[in-house]
């Protein structure tokens, strides 16, 4: 749930809300516009969903939380659809199984655009005349489908790479100056001794659930490295032996490693020309300089005990992160083939998630919200790992130091990387 407003301020804000809604709305539908209606369908995997129940999810989620709750007289556009596109929340009811979503020949992507534009017109004529709570829940579906922008890109990049054709749903970005081996990266001493950690509340500002309360940890000395680790440090890993040595390699991560038949990064591929991986452009020569991605947190674990390092907390990632400007960096700003590039600069925003060794749990005094929107995070506390800093994929001004991401140590088809991190005497 989002951070409360003050009274009063969500309805003076809302011709500003109005026009961010229209902009994250609108890029949605750019990301897809390349799609065909079989595109929008396919379902890669369970773990993945179709473009065209994610464009269907965000939409309800606005129509069932802002108009069918706080709006009088409102119908439902379909009252069938919700079964469809209801994700997880048990207090909305029956739901279809995430790993049917791919069976959804019907409605068409057609129809689920018109659904879009109705609701949009809709939510926007009753936008002045919300209550603050309404419009705070608008802010949230904003940033819920921004996290919807980039799961939508991945799992295109997913989908797309199961295809034996491996399509590039857009080209190549005009191409930039060729990159070169970056020198040996350095290491930043982190914060040290009592820290603030997590979101405290600030007017206008926002924030997830899983980011409060702030709080304040303690650091032991400790430093990071000032860049993430890169294809070509990942390359001499693989040489040296680095996924058959079971040394390196948590018990749970060794097993997967070996029932997975897990040799390199998701999407790489190795011939007589050298190192390549399918990207949105297709499949693409590998760029040594660039930050490695789509690794898992196992995969991450054995390259930090490879190179003599660890894997940094999310508390000292937060704590260093907090100097530096979270709109810069490479994220989402517009449709096109995005990848990690390489940056030469400590930037802690954009590019690729970073693996942290931080089980995501709850921060001291943490309490959901109450009803069906306080499912949005809580209660997946259980059995995963916080990434920080965002990626390629992740919209820009949707980031910020508290930030927390969550997945599953065996996943890795999101652009997730790793920044070293050591002990300090």
């Amino acid at each position: 749930m989002a951070t409360t407003l003050p009274p009063g301020r969500a309805t003076q804000d809302h011709p500003a809300l109005s026009e961010h809604y229209t902009q994250v709305r609108a890029l949605t539908e750019a990301l897809v516009a390349p799609l065909s209606d079989a595109d929008a369908t396919v379902q890669s995997m369970a773990d993945a969903s179709p473009a065209k129940w994610h464009l269907a999810h965000t939409t309800w989620f606005f129509e069932t939380f802002v108009l069918r709750d706080h709006v009088p007289a409102y119908h439902l556009h379909d009252a069938d659809w919700p079964f469809l596109f209801n994700s997880y929340y048990e207090a909305e009811g029956q739901r279809l199984l995430r790993s049917a979503r791919g069976m959804l020949s019907r409605p068409s992507l057609a129809d689920i655009l018109t659904y879009r534009e109705a609701v949009d017109h809709a939510l926007l004529r009753a936008l002045p005349h919300l209550s603050p709570s309404a419009l705070e829940l608008v802010r949230l579906g904003c940033q819920h489908e921004q996290q919807h922008q980039e799961l939508l890109l991945t799992d295109i990049l997913h989908a797309f790479s199961t295809n034996p054709l491996e399509p590039a749903l857009w080209p190549e970005q005009p191409p930039t100056p060729a990159s070169t081996t970056p020198p040996p990266h350095g290491w930043i001493a982190g914060r040290t001794g009592l820290a603030e950690i997590g979101h405290t509340p600030r007017q206008g500002l926002f924030a997830f659930d899983c980011e409060e309360p702030g709080h304040t940890t303690f650091l032991a000395p400790h430093a990071l490295a000032d860049r993430t680790v890169t294809n070509g440090e990942w390359i001499s890993f693989i040489e040296s032996g680095g996924y058959d040595d079971a040394r390196l390699w948590l018990s749970d991560g060794w097993a997967w490693r070996k029932a997975e038949g897990i040799t390199a990064p998701l999407y790489w591929r190795q011939d007589d020309e050298g190192w390549t991986q399918f990207t949105l452009a297709g499949r693409k020569a590998l760029d040594p300089a660039a930050p490695v991605c789509h690794i898992s947190l196992y995969e991450a674990d054995a390259f930090a005990s490879w190179a003599g390092a660890r894997l940094p907390t999310e508390m000292e990632w937060e704590a260093s992160a907090r100097a530096y400007d979270s709109m810069k960096g490479h994220q989402l700003d517009a449709p096109g083939a995005l990848r990690p590039i390489a940056d030469k600069s400590p930037a802690f925003f954009g590019n690729v998630w970073e693996w942290t060794g931080s089980a995501y749990r709850p921060y001291p005094g943490f309490r959901a919200a109450p009803g069906a929107v306080g499912e949005y995070n809580g209660k997946f506390m259980s059995g995963q790992f916080v990434l920080r800093g965002g990626s390629c994929a992740t919209p820009r001004g949707h980031l910020r130091a508290s930030y927390r991401n969550f997945f599953y140590p065996h996943q890795r088809w999101q652009f997730m990387g790793l920044r070293l991190a050591r002990d300090l005497a």
